[in-house]
């Protein structure tokens, strides 16, 4: 069953220009009830409704834990994207009514860590901005590393410099800055864990790191949902179903799938947490793989797909669907 089969009705309360590429949305339950609770790191998948596509795409939630009574996102703009993040850009307005998924926490506070060490890059800053409010209230020791490309384009690092203070360093591109990751890994106390999340390249350098310099795997979290890439459109056959579906050039195969009333398992809907890995029945061309879960031996003998991010090119692809 995917997260969001079951949607949550709510209406736009608010809509904020944080910087020209990022937009704050905030939402309310459409008959003012409490919204469900979450913890820091968590994420919702937010469905668009543009011009007869269903899209849904997965934001990590920003707001507060401990206040329930709206939920926020924020949004960078990818005008070479799918059109989910121009469709929210351009399109969303307060009094919008639109329906969300049920929070779905895949990179979740440690709670056994005696300390929590985050770094961010980018749009990346925002799981972090519920972890660093949920940490604070409870009272565990925490600090933030936030890089950005230009100091235009670091969302939030003032006010988060503002309210936590030495616990928040920043770090831009455009004034010579970087994040020294072998010091400040070297230099935790032990039970310290670390979270990352932004880019794919800081991603693996975090890991890289913290890896040649002994850290317990289990010490080493990391959060990236990738946009499922547009391409050329290509058909299906889905087996158990007895169908044939057509993906077109902006739409993932696990939307078109969900579109013609086939289930599939579902959870972040961007490569990272392996719950709509699917078997392939047959192949005959190349199957596209953008996820995170696949190892290079399952990727080359295409047995297994995962349909949120991947795509295909060729004569034939039959899922066990």
């Amino acid at each position: 069953m995917s997260a969001s089969d079951h949607l949550i009705p709510v209406v736009v309360s608010n809509v904020v220009e944080v910087n020209p590429i990022i937009k704050r949305f905030e939402f309310k339950h459409v008959n003012g009830d409490e919204l469900p609770a979450f913890s820091g790191g968590a994420h919702i998948v937010v469905e668009m409704l543009d011009d007869g596509t269903k899209r849904k795409n997965p934001y990590s939630l920003m707001s507060s834990p401990f206040e329930r009574d709206q939920y926020a996102i924020s949004v960078r703009r990818d005008d070479t994207g799918r059109g989910g993040s121009k469709f929210m850009h351009e399109q969303v307005r307060p009094g919008m009514q639109m329906k969300i998924s049920a929070p779905v926490n895949l990179f979740a506070l440690d709670l056994r860590a005696r300390k929590h060490l985050m770094i961010a890059g980018g749009i990346g800053i925002t799981p972090f901005i519920a972890q660093m409010a949920q940490a604070d209230k409870l009272g565990v020791p925490f600090e933030l590393h936030y890089a950005a490309r230009s100091v235009s384009q670091a969302a939030y690092m003032d006010s988060l410099a503002d309210r936590f203070g030495d616990n928040v360093s920043c770090y831009c591109d455009d004034q010579g800055e970087s994040v020294d990751l072998e010091t400040l890994l070297s230099n935790q106390p032990l039970g310290t864990h670390v979270y990352v999340c932004g880019p794919k390249g800081m991603i693996e350098r975090v890991v890289e790191t913290a890896t040649s310099l002994g850290w317990p795997a289990a010490h080493v979290h990391f959060e990236h949902f990738l946009a499922p890439p547009v391409g050329e459109p290509f058909d299906v056959h889905l087996a158990k179903a007895g169908i044939d579906i057509t993906v077109g050039a902006e739409q993932s195969l696990l939307e078109a799938v969900e579109a013609s009333g086939t289930p599939i398992n579902c959870m972040c809907r961007g490569g990272a947490c392996g719950q709509c890995e699917t078997v392939v029945v047959a192949c005959d061309g190349e199957i596209m793989h953008n996820d995170h879960w696949l190892d290079e031996e399952q990727r080359a003998a295409k047995q297994r797909i995962m349909p949120c991010v991947s795509r295909f090119r060729g004569k034939r692809l039959e899922l066990d669907l």
